[in-house]
């Protein structure tokens, strides 16, 4: 069994179960993935099935060899687990019925970026005092060292920064609905990145 696939993100909706709750949802399009690779403790000193999922018209030479025995020029490449090699082979096309109805899984996507921001916005800081004589301390960091000593700001001190297009983890999201037509998840809330963003879809480790 494939432990995950790699999805794209259509958007947000909302749906009814049979008792008229509403769950909002996130539909991803799962699929259809096609192995590009297998990889083997032998030749890599590990085990993985790679994914290649979408349609890519600008691919160099070496990428195109790559792919040229799943029979698609694949636009994104990931790897993931399986329980057993010898249940897939190169070509293979799998699709969003791999996952089912109530499943647990974990989402890994890119964060929408936020450009530069400051360290209010960035990391919550309460800013200065509004008054007493402050007029350009409003969302400002405040003091970030010592004095003499150590004489310089320690790195990784949280201020001022790009924020935002990292690579986020969304745990435990339950599985609504399978699609298997359009090869569609349905996930309960949201998950990371912006419209038609990338995302690996895997089954929850903590489940």
């Amino acid at each position: 069994m494939i432990q995950g696939l790699i999805g794209r993100k259509l958007g947000m909706t909302q749906v009814f179960d049979e008792n008229g709750v509403v769950y909002p949802v996130t539909v991803v399009e799962t699929g259809p993935c096609v192995v590009t690779q297998l990889r083997t403790i032998e030749k890599d000193g590990y085990e993985a099935v790679q994914l290649g999922f979408g349609i890519s018209k600008r691919l160099n030479k070496p990428e195109q060899g790559h792919r040229r025995d799943s029979g698609y020029m694949s636009r994104v490449l990931r790897e993931v687990k399986a329980d057993s090699l010898t249940d897939h082979t190169v070509g293979e096309v799998i699709t969003a019925d791999a996952f089912s109805n109530g499943e647990i899984v974990d989402i890994t996507g890119t964060s929408k970026g936020r450009g530069f921001q400051g360290g209010v916005k960035r990391h919550g800081f309460a800013g200065g005092p509004k008054t007493h004589g402050q007029s350009d301390r409003h969302r400002a960091v405040g003091s970030i060292g010592a004095s003499a000593t150590p004489g310089r700001v320690f790195k990784g001190m949280r201020g001022p920064g790009h924020m935002g297009h990292e690579t986020v983890t969304i745990q435990n999201l339950e599985v609504i609905r399978v699609d298997t037509e359009r090869n569609l998840l349905l996930i309960k809330g949201s998950v990371p990145g912006p419209r038609n963003g990338e995302l690996l879809i895997r089954r929850a480790i903590k489940r």
